[in-house]
C-alpha cells in the first residue's frame, strides 16, 4: 500500500512482478495458511498445488542463480519482491525461493560432485535442506563451544556426532547441513567445518519437534556417527564460520524483508478494522488512541525500512554490512512486535481468535527477537563495531 513506502521506491522494472507476486500470495497462499499451518500429507500435496501454480505463472524460484533453474533476480531486485511474498510464512515456500540460502552456499562453496547432485534439484523444488548450528546444551550466540564433532572416518569420509536443535523443517528435509568441530578444542576460533548430510543416513535421527510457541516446524536432531563422505565438507576444513556469515548477512536481511512483509499485513488489517468497525458515535478510528496506533504503526514502519535497505544495497554491492544488518534486523523485528500487538489491540477480542492472522503475526514477531540471533546480540556487536571506528 502507498502509505507504507519509506525511501527506496520499487523501480518501475520490478514493480509489476511484485505486484504478481502480492497477487499470488494474497489470493492463493494466505487462503491456505490454516491448512499448511496444520502440517501432514493434505498439507504437503496443498503445497506441491501451490508450487505447480507459481511454476505455470513464471514466479518459479525467482531470487535463485540461473545456472541452476532459477531467475537469476539480483538482491537489489528481489527485495521488493521479498516484502509481498514474505506477507505469509508460506509464501516463500510456496514460490521457490525458500532454498535460496542453502542453494547459493552449495553453488558458491560446495564441491563439483556435491554441486551436481544436489543443487540443482534443490532449486527445482524436488529436495529440500536445512541448516542446523545451534545445540541444546550450548549458548547459540557462541558457535566456539560446538559440541558435535566430526572426525575422519575411512576413504576419507568423517563421522559425525552430536544434537542440534530449532532445525527448521528437519523432519521433511532431504539435507541438513551441519556445523561440527573438526579440529582443536571447544572455544577455540579455529577448527569449525561445514558437512553436508543426507537425512536417510544411519544414525541420522529426529529426536521431537519444538514447537515456538505453540507454532510447528522446529526440531531437535541427533547425529550418532552417521558417515559423510569426503566431498559433501563445505567450503574449506576449520573455515565454517567465514561460509555461515556470509550465509547468516543474507539471511538475516530476507528475514527483515519478509517481517517488513507481514508487518504491513498486520498495519493493513488494524487500518480496515479502525475504518469499517462501527461504535454507536461512530468508527473506531475516530477515536484519538486508535489514531496513535495507526500513527506510531506508520512510523515504526517508514523508520525500519530505510534501514533494512540499507543492508540490502550494501549485501548486493558486495560491501561489509555486520553494522546495517544488525541495525535491520533489531528494527525489523520490534516492528513486527509492535505494529501486529497494535493491530490486535485495536481488533479487541477479535484479534486473539483465529479469524484473523494477528495471532500468527505477533508469535512470529516475539521470536524473531531470538532466533537469528538474539537483540542483545545484534546491539552489542554493532555498538562494539561502531565504538573501534571512532
Amino acid at each position: 500500500m502507498s502509505e507504507i513506502t519509506g525511501a527506496p521506491q520499487c523501480p518501475s522494472d520490478v514493480a509489476e512482478l511484485r505486484e504478481r507476486v502480492a497477487a499470488f500470495v494474497g489470493d492463493r497462499v494466505v487462503p491456505c495458511e490454516p491448512l499448511l499451518d496444520a502440517g501432514g500429507p493434505e498439507a504437503a500435496a496443498l503445497l506441491r498445488g501451490l508450487r505447480q501454480e507459481a511454476k505455470a505463472q513464471g514466479l518459479w524460484a525467482l531470487p535463485l542463480p540461473a545456472e541452476l533453474g532459477g531467475q537469476g533476480l539480483p538482491l537489489r531486485s528481489y527485495a521488493h519482491v521479498a516484502e509481498a511474498e514474505g506477507a505469509s510464512d508460506h509464501g516463500p515456500a510456496a514460490l521457490g525461493s525458500a532454498p535460496l540460502l542453502d542453494a547459493l552456499m552449495l553453488w558458491r562453496h560446495g564441491s563439483p560432485g556435491v554441486r551436481d547432485r544436489y543443487a540443482e534439484r534443490l532449486v527445482a523444488g524436488e529436495i529440500r535442506a536445512c541448516y542446523a548450528m545451534t545445540e541444546p546444551e550450548t549458548p547459540g550466540t557462541d558457535p566456539f563451544l560446538t559440541a558435535t564433532r566430526a572426525v575422519p572416518g575411512e576413504n576419507g569420509s568423517w563421522r559425525v556426532s552430536g544434537r542440534k536443535w530449532f532445525t527448521s523443517g528437519a523432519a521433511d528435509a532431504d539435507l541438513v547441513t551441519v556445523l561440527a568441530r573438526t579440529d582443536g578444542e571447544p572455544a577455540d576460533r579455529e577448527g569449525l567445518s561445514l558437512l553436508l548430510v543426507p537425512t536417510r543416513s544411519p544414525g541420522f535421527r529426529v529426536i521431537r519437534e519444538l514447537p515456538v510457541l505453540g507454532a510447528g516446524g522446529q526440531y531437535e536432531i541427533e547425529l550418532d556417527g552417521v558417515t559423510v563422505d569426503q566431498d559433501h565438507l563445505v567450503g574449506e576444513r576449520g573455515k565454517a564460520l567465514t561460509v555461515a556469515g556470509e550465509r547468516l548477512q543474507l539471511g538475516r536481511t530476507l528475514r527483515c524483508l519478509r517481517w517488513l512483509g507481514q508487518a504491513a499485513r498486520a498495519f493493513d488489517l488494524m487500518r480496515e478494522r479502525a475504518v469499517t468497525r462501527t461504535r454507536s458515535r461512530g468508527p473506531l478510528g475516530d477515536l484519538q488512541l486508535v489514531q496513535r496506533h495507526v500513527f506510531e504503526s506508520l512510523l515504526a514502519l517508514r523508520t525500519t525500512r530505510p534501514l533494512v535497505y540499507e543492508a540490502v544495497a550494501r549485501l548486493d554491492a558486495g560491501l561489509d554490512a555486520h553494522v546495517e544488518v544488525g541495525l535491520a534486523k533489531v528494527a525489523a523485528a520490534r516492528t513486527l512486535q509492535q505494529v501486529t500487538d497494535a493491530a490486535i489491540q485495536v481488533h479487541g477480542a477479535a484479534g486473539l481468535g483465529p479469524d484473523t492472522a494477528l495471532p500468527a503475526l505477533l508469535r512470529t514477531g516475539r521470536a524473531a527477537r531470538i532466533l537469528d540471533g538474539p537483540d542483545e546480540l545484534h546491539i552489542t556487536s554493532v555498538a562494539r563495531r561502531v565504538l573501534r571506528t571512532t
